[in-house]
């Protein structure tokens, strides 16, 4: 049995959807990894320009 016309379209929308989430976790979690508590030897280096300050 051939695959849909539509059925191909979910798979690209759910795929894209899929990509862009994961980009957005990685992207929110860097963010909040710099903007937590340093670790150990990390407490005197510079923040990354890209990375926002974030008021507690």
């Amino acid at each position: 049995m051939p695959r849909s016309q539509g059925n191909s379209t979910y798979s690209i929308v759910l795929t894209a959807l899929l990509g862009l989430g994961f980009i957005a976790a990685v992207s929110i979690g860097s963010i909040a990894w710099y903007n937590s508590k340093r670790p150990v030897d990390w407490e005197d280096k510079e923040r990354p320009d890209i990375v926002p300050e974030i008021d507690r």
